[in-house]
């Protein structure tokens, strides 16, 4: 007797039903891409002012031209991101601790965690990036940084760290209790339970809406422009569009930011679809 499975002619019949179905769809959403593409292709390119609008923001000459200027002005932005994101996590899991902190003892640190992350959340980041940027060097304190860039990834770590740290409080807090009880009647101390039991299934469960920070994260990191100084990709954009009255550099820079945040965001939602669903069946 052969050992190779051969699936029924019903089994086949209804494999060739979805197979069929699959490229009826695929054609389906292939043709009314089109068509919607087609239509506001054709609605833009009719415009009365296209032409103009043509010249100011699609020129690839000027594209072209302000490429490396923008480029290495969006390298500063893609450091400012990588070191801003490690301190927002750091930041943000120790606020999250001391939010979670239990006992009368710990409640000046929990009431420092609490004002920490209502005033910056409630802060619109361009103002504390304002505030942060000349209000620091306004001071002359000793050892004090005043470089506009190191100031800029000061602020957007206060300012994102307010919300992962709401992000990391409540994967600790989704962890059931039983949880850290089961870890202490097996000998763990509190601070151990929550690094070996509570932590791990906190992070597991908060990594998609983490993501989703990071991602708003590549963004905002162009608001450093408005401390002047900094020549990341906006500002270097800025001053090529001053040199012409031409604003094809800000369009070169958003397509590099694009080329950033896209794939992240293409991250984000694979690893929501993979760790959505929590054990026991629910949902983040």
């Amino acid at each position: 007797m052969s050992d190779t499975w051969v699936p029924s002619a019903r089994q086949q019949e209804r494999d060739a039903y979805r197979r069929r179905q699959s490229l009826q769809s695929l054609l389906i959403a292939v043709l009314s891409t089109l068509v919607v593409g087609g239509a506001l292709i054709a609605a833009v390119l009719s415009a009365p002012g296209w032409e103009r609008t043509r010249e100011t923001f699609f020129s690839w000459d000027k594209a072209v031209e302000s490429f490396p200027a923008v480029l290495e002005g969006f390298w500063i932005n893609v450091q400012v991101f990588l070191v801003s994101a490690v301190c927002v996590l750091v930041v943000g899991l120790v606020m999250a601790m001391l939010k979670t902190l239990r006992g009368p003892v710990f409640w000046p640190l929990r009431a420092l965690a609490t004002v920490y992350v209502d005033v910056f959340r409630g802060l619109p980041l361009i103002l504390v990036l304002l505030l942060v940027g000349f209000g620091v060097p306004a001071l002359n304190l000793t050892g004090v940084p005043t470089d506009p860039i190191v100031l800029g990834c000061i602020a957007l770590v206060l300012t994102y760290s307010a919300y992962v740290t709401e992000v990391f409080r409540a994967g600790i807090e989704s962890v059931h209790p039983s949880q850290r009880a089961a870890a202490r009647s097996l000998g763990l101390s509190g601070p151990q339970s929550m690094r070996y039991v509570v932590l791990p299934q906190a992070v597991r469960r908060v990594v998609p809406p983490l993501l989703n920070d990071l991602a708003s994260l590549t963004k905002d990191s162009g608001l450093i422009s408005v401390l002047g100084a900094a020549i990341d990709a906006v500002r270097a954009a800025q001053i090529e569009t001053a040199t012409s009255f031409n604003f094809t550099p800000y369009v070169v820079a958003g397509v590099l930011f694009l080329l950033l945040t896209i794939p992240l965001t293409r991250i984000t939602d694979r690893v929501s679809r993979k760790y959505g669903a929590v054990p026991g069946g629910g949902h983040l």
